[in-house]
């Protein structure tokens, strides 16, 4: 794919993942599962548009960095560093293992089509 490709893909998912923020409280499936499996989709596509990164490396670097979120939700750290407004909302605040399979699921997705394409 092109970087305006991942370009693209990375505006449209920003976009849906605001909705899924903002508008879609009320459907639990999408709220706490599915915008988990874009969020890594969208850093993927994101790094794509600026770096040229094998995609298997890429794919598990950004695993290791939702882990990373994961596990300071786990430990707190928003509260810990007293964040609020927007700061509070992209680090987090409720650990969840279910997250952490969503991750893999959106990492694993977004490298077997990158993998394709190439």
């Amino acid at each position: 794919m092109t970087k305006q490709r991942y370009a693209l893909a990375a505006i449209a998912l920003f976009f849906i993942e605001v909705i899924i923020a903002t508008k879609l409280n009320g459907y639990h499936f999408i709220r706490a599962y599915f915008g988990d499996f874009l969020v890594v989709i969208l850093v993927y596509c994101a790094v794509k548009v600026f770096w040229n990164v094998e995609p298997k490396r890429l794919a598990i670097g950004v695993f290791a960095f939702a882990v990373a979120v994961e596990l300071a939700q786990l430990f707190r750290l928003a509260d810990v560093l007293h964040l609020t407004g927007w700061a509070r909302v992209v680090l987090g605040t409720s650990f969840s293992f279910h997250d952490l399979l969503m991750y893999a699921a959106g990492c694993v997705m977004v490298w077997w089509v990158d993998h394709l394409n190439q």
